[in-house]
């Protein structure tokens, strides 16, 4: 039997040895592949810390979410005890309350006056069935007192000139 000649660096392998040994790849292309994993491994690495970093930045959006809920309740809180508040001053009752508290009278007839000047209604004046009460500005938030009854004071006077027509107008 003549045998083959012994590649130089490779010791001859028999049997099964010789199969797997067919199967691994000769030094050039061990060498091929090293880049090629290098590659894979850092495109790994990479996609691995872009996800923590995707995640950190959707946590933290996450909690300032949250806050931003809880101060959009605490302000639709706020807001309504302010309507609240704004809706009881704004009752008839209690803007009558208030304006009796400044010395106000309800208003006499209104006349009005049409675009050709012509004055519709007989206007008359306010009747004070109270004195006024004259308050300081400090006083005004804390006064809860009705005015005493008395003499009608210069709010009942007769009707100014304002509410008479003027001719030629």
């Amino acid at each position: 039997m003549s045998r083959k000649p012994e590649p130089r660096g490779r010791p001859e392998l028999r049997g099964r040895a010789a199969r797997l040994a067919q199967l691994l790849p000769t030094g050039r292309a061990q060498a091929a592949r090293t880049p090629f994993v290098l590659l894979v491994v850092l495109l790994l690495g990479g996609g691995l810390i872009g996800l923590l970093v995707l995640n950190s930045a959707l946590s933290e959006g996450a909690f300032q979410l949250d806050d931003l809920q809880r101060e959009t309740k605490d302000l639709t809180d706020e807001e309504q005890a302010l309507q609240r508040d704004i809706d009881a001053y704004s009752a008839p009752d209690a803007l009558q309350r208030r304006a009796r508290e400044l010395g106000m009278v309800p208003g006499g007839d209104p006349a009005f006056l049409d675009a050709d000047g012509k004055v519709r209604g007989v206007p008359s004046a306010a009747s004070a069935v109270r004195a006024p009460l004259v308050l300081a500005p400090e006083a005004l938030a804390t006064a809860t007192a009705p005015p005493p009854t008395g003499a009608p004071g210069p709010s009942a006077a007769a009707p100014s000139s304002a509410s008479t027509p003027t001719p030629g107008r």
